[in-house]
């Protein structure tokens, strides 16, 4: 899965620009042919797409994100509508290659938008942020195993065989020796997350 750090590297947002740009052009070139209502509409509908991916991607929560993205995907929705509406009228019969090319982007948005929710939904990590709770519990017992390490390595007395090893320097602040490091941190680590586990067994 690609990584996108703004919404402008958003492939569904470049789409969602272009269809507004296809919009605005047909309303300034040809706007006579529509009431105000209906241009009026159609120039909310069109910009509510990249509006709403924007707003929805710097969200914090995922829950935002989707809500958002829904609100996007309906209103491309409502300019396929709109030109599907249209489409027989006689006096647009000469625009309808402008409006198909319109229906036809607003349409690409839609399915772009419903793989990117279906995706959130169905991944390990949820939106930007967030990580499952089975995630978010694994990773909060390796910080907890770490954090057990560093006490055990800081609490070493002067006259424990590890007491200089690199790790305990490291540890407690200290530059690191030159003699070898004491190989620890596996079976250490190792122990922590055990202990770790059998707490939140516990608890």
């Amino acid at each position: 899965m690609s990584k996108y750090n703004h919404f402008e590297e958003l492939p569904v947002w470049q789409t969602a620009a272009r269809l507004y740009n296809l919009v605005l052009d047909l309303l300034e070139s040809d706007s006579s042919e529509f009431t105000p209502g209906f241009r009026g509409q159609l120039d909310r509908a069109s910009l509510s797409v990249s509006n709403n991916i924007a707003e929805g991607f710097d969200r914090v929560t995922t829950s935002e994100l989707l809500t958002f993205l829904g609100y996007a995907k309906g209103s491309a929705s409502e300019v396929r509508s709109m030109v599907h509406v249209v489409w027989e009228r006689p006096p647009l019969l000469p625009l309808r290659t402008r409006l198909q090319s319109i229906h036809d982007l607003a349409e690409s948005c839609v399915r772009q938008i419903a793989a990117w929710s279906t995706q959130i939904d169905e991944g390990k990590v949820q939106g930007k942020r967030h990580l499952t709770a089975p995630l978010k519990r694994q990773r909060e017992t390796r910080q907890a195993a770490e954090a057990i390490r560093l006490n055990f390595l800081r609490s070493l007395a002067p006259s424990h065989p590890l007491y200089q090893s690199s790790e305990a320097l490291t540890a407690r602040g200290e530059p690191a020796s030159r003699r070898a490091p004491a190989k620890i941190s596996y079976h250490l680590c190792s122990v922590c997350e055990i202990t770790v586990n059998h707490r939140l067994h516990l608890s």
